[in-house]
């Protein structure tokens, strides 16, 4: 028998629960680590046989019992409760996944708004404005028209 297969039946050997065969006390008596193990082991079982758990509170049952009572009497938890957090805690993951979804979605466009303005007087300015202004210029047409019809009667 090697160290590694004594190490790992020494507890019951100080125990007392298994019996060393020849071939472990062999080994133990050719190997100073071991036999200082199963020393060490022994002193330890000795140590927790002399060890006596502590008496508990004469009042210990009575008040167990008294708490237990409390909770019976207590009302019931229902479905709803027991779902709340979980429902709550989906509906917040959802909510982020849609946010960062959108706010990546919204990373590579434009900022809206109107377009940008050039400088007027320049050809691009002029464009722009002529554009912009599309209606209002063409209800001018409207009122020439009306302008040079009232000269004419006015004018036989």
């Amino acid at each position: 028998m090697n160290c590694k297969d004594i190490r790992e039946l020494m507890p019951d050997l100080a125990a007392g629960l298994n019996a060393a065969t020849p071939e472990m006390n062999d080994h133990i008596h050719s190997c100073t680590g071991c036999t200082e193990k199963l020393k060490e082991f022994r002193q330890t079982m000795a140590l927790l046989d002399e060890w006596q758990a502590p008496e508990p509170s004469p009042y210990f049952d009575t008040r167990l019992h008294a708490r237990l009572r409390e909770e019976a009497t207590k009302q019931p938890v229902g479905w709803l409760q027991w779902i709340r957090r979980p429902a709550m805690a989906v509906s917040l993951a959802l909510a982020m996944v849609v946010g960062i979804t959108l706010f990546q979605n919204d990373a590579g466009r434009p900022p809206i708004g109107p377009p940008p303005v050039a400088a007027i007087g320049t050809a691009v300015g002029d464009l722009q404005a002529l554009d912009k202004n599309h209606d209002l210029y063409s209800d001018f047409d409207v009122l020439d028209d009306l302008q040079v019809q009232s000269d004419v009667t006015a004018n036989p």
